[in-house]
C-alpha cells in the first residue's frame, strides 16, 4: 500500500523525516511515535501535498512526487484539527466533499447518507456542525475520508479530544473501516495501547527515523512471560519465594509482579518463556515443592512496555532506518522512552498487570 525509501524532510531548522525506508502492507497498520516525531510530515508527503527533500514515496503504486492528485482520487485522509465549516450540515459537507473526490451527485448523496450512517450520524446529519461534540465532528471527518470508497485511509490522530468512552468507539470504527469494507488503513497515534488493540502491525518512529516495523503480534510476542500463583503450605510458608528460588536455580528468568509496585501482586511470578518446555518446568517445580497452583497463563507484554524495557532490541530490529544517530533524539536511549511514554499506560486506563 505505501513504500518509502531513504524519504528525508529537512526545514530550516530540524529534519523531520530521516532516510525512512519502511513498507506498509494491506490491513490496519498503527503509526505511533511521540508528537513531533515526523508522523504528520509523513502523511502530507504520502498524500502529494509537501515535495519531499530526498528519497522516494509510493503509495498505491503512484509516486507521490508527480501523482499526487490520481493518490488523493484513491486515498481518503482525516486531519488532526478541526477544519468543519460551523454552519454547515454533516449531510452538505460530506456531499460536497464525495463531489469533489469525482461522484456524481446522486451517488454522492447516496454515498453520503450510508457513510453517515455507518459512522452513527444518520439521525443528526441535517444539524449544523457548529452545534456537534467533538465526538460527533470527529465521526464526520471519519466520513468524509470514507464516501468516496477509497482503497487507503490515512488518519491522523482520529482519537484526538476524545473522552474514553468516545475514543473506544471510534476505534471500533476504525477496525470495521477495514473488517466490513476491505479498505486500508494507516493511523497515526502517541498512545501506545490504541494501537495495539486496533491495529496488525505498527511502525515507531522518533526524530524522523524508523524505530521498528513489525506486527502488533512480533512486538508482544517478544516479552512473553508466564504468570504463576502459588498457595503457601505450613512446610513452606513462602511458597512464592521458595518458587522463585527453584526456578532461577533451573535456569529461568523469574521476577515478581510486585517488583514494579503493583499492589496485591506479591504472590504472582512472572517467567520468561525462553522454550516450550518452560511449563514443564514450572509444573514439576510446583509439585517437588508440594505447593498447590492457583494458576499458569501466558501474558503479553503491552507495546508500551516493550519499549520501557527492551527499547535497544527495538531499535535494533530492523537495523535502524539506514543512517547515523545523529540527532535520532530518543532512538537508542531506553531512558528517554521510558520517560517520554511513562503516562501512556495511566492514559489508556491500565497499568498492564496481571488481572
Amino acid at each position: 500500500m505505501i513504500a518509502t525509501q531513504s524519504l528525508t524532510m529537512r526545514y530550516p531548522r530540524v529534519t523531520a523525516l530521516d532516510r525512512l525506508t519502511v513498507d506498509i502492507t494491506p490491513g490496519v497498520t498503527g503509526l505511533v511515535g511521540a508528537n513531533g516525531a515526523g508522523k504528520s510530515t509523513l502523511i502530507k508527503i504520502l498524500l502529494g501535498l509537501s515535495p519531499a527533500t530526498e528519497g522516494s514515496a509510493h503509495v498505491l503504486g503512484l509516486d507521490v512526487s508527480h501523482e499526487g492528485g490520481a493518490i488523493r482520487e484513491r486515498v481518503g485522509y482525516m486531519p488532526e484539527h478541526d477544519c468543519l465549516p460551523p454552519d454547515v450540515s454533516a449531510t452538505e459537507f460530506v456531499v460536497h466533499m464525495a463531489r469533489m473526490s469525482g461522484l456524481p451527485p446522486t451517488a454522492a448523496r447516496e454515498r453520503t447518507a450510508d457513510t453517515l450512517r455507518h459512522v452513527g450520524l444518520y439521525e443528526e446529519r441535517y444539524r449544523s456542525m457548529g452545534g456537534y461534540s467533538t465526538g460527533m465532528k470527529q465521526r464526520v471527518k471519519l466520513a468524509q475520508a470514507l464516501v468516496h470508497d477509497p482503497q487507503l485511509v490515512l488518519l491522523d490522530e482520529p482519537t484526538n479530544g476524545l473522552d474514553p468512552v468516545g475514543r473506544d468507539d471510534m476505534l471500533d470504527l476504525i477496525r470495521r473501516v477495514h473488517t466490513d469494507f476491505g479498505i486500508s488503513v494507516l493511523v497515526t497515534s502517541h498512545l501506545l495501547g490504541e494501537l495495539e488493540r486496533t491495529c496488525d502491525h505498527v511502525v515507531v518512529i522518533d526524530g524522523g527515523k524508523l524505530l521498528r516495523s513489525s506486527s502488533t503480534a512480533d512486538f508482544t510476542q517478544d516479552a512473553a512471560s508466564l504468570a504463576v500463583e502459588v498457595t503457601d503450605t505450613d512446610a513452606r510458608p513462602d511458597g512464592t519465594a521458595a518458587l522463585r528460588a527453584a526456578l532461577t536455580a533451573a535456569g529461568l528468568t523469574v521476577k515478581s509482579l510486585a517488583d514494579g509496585g503493583a499492589p496485591g501482586s506479591g504472590h504472582v511470578l512472572l517467567v520468561d518463556v525462553e522454550g516450550e518446555s518452560v511449563s514443564d518446568t514450572v509444573r514439576d517445580a510446583v509439585v517437588d515443592l508440594g505447593l498447590g497452583l492457583v494458576r499458569m497463563e501466558q501474558r503479553r507484554h503491552h507495546i508500551s512496555e516493550v519499549f520501557s524495557d527492551d527499547t535497544p532490541a527495538a531499535g535494533s530490529h530492523e537495523g535502524g532506518s539506514g543512517g547515523d544517530d545523529t540527532g535520532a533524539g530518543t532512538a537508542h536511549d531506553p531512558a528517554a522512552w521510558q520517560r517520554q511514554y511513562a503516562g501512556t499506560r495511566a492514559q489508556e486506563g491500565g497499568s498492564g498487570d496481571v488481572a
